[in-house]
């Protein structure tokens, strides 16, 4: 399937503004790239703020719920890896992550790394030259739950996006990240 990607674009920036005025809310330049892009993260990260870190919070497998199969376009009982992880800088947390993998579309060694290692999802697909496209599929602003509310210590909104990324025009992983809304106003 063939993307037409000013269309995607316009779609986002139509997302974000809805969102600014649902809200009453104006988000900065960054906020919006950090939301926007489809690009990796990691990279905008290691641009604002020097190499990042990642520390894995949970990781497992698990049987695809139906819930989680529609979000990696799965059957149902497909095996998993769920991973949470929290990008950070020193130790000022940075965006708390969300991934959802198949292993039936991972590589061995792609699947040993997340496994093994804090490598951020940006930096295995560079390293391994993965081609893949990431589609933002969400954007939003959330409550805290607890994790987020003790990770940022704040129990202000958060700034969210879903996206998926795409490889073999296949979904390789479903991705969350979320950040306080007073995050990155000034950069």
């Amino acid at each position: 399937m063939t993307i037409d990607k000013n269309e995607a674009n316009k779609r986002l920036i139509e997302k974000i503004n809805d969102l600014e005025t649902e809200n009453s809310k104006q988000f900065s330049n960054t906020q919006k790239i950090l939301l926007t892009t489809d690009g990796s993260i990691t990279a905008i990260l290691d641009v604002l703020y020097g190499k990042i870190t990642l520390t894995t919070l949970d990781q497992h497998f698990e049987k695809a719920d139906a819930e989680h199969a529609k979000l990696v376009d799965v059957n149902e009982g497909t095996e998993i890896n769920f991973r949470e992880v929290i990008m950070h800088k020193d130790k000022k947390p940075l965006i708390y992550a969300i991934s959802h993998i198949p292993l039936e579309r991972c590589s061995e060694d792609v699947c040993a790394d997340l496994i093994r290692a804090d490598i951020p999802i940006g930096r295995i697909l560079k390293n391994y030259k993965i081609e893949s496209r990431r589609e933002v599929r969400k954007i939003y602003l959330e409550k805290p739950n607890e994790t987020l509310k003790d990770l940022f210590n704040t129990d202000e909104e958060m700034l969210a996006r879903e996206y998926v990324i795409i490889n073999n025009d296949k979904v390789l992983m479903w991705i969350k990240e979320a950040f306080p809304i007073s995050y990155f106003t000034n950069i």
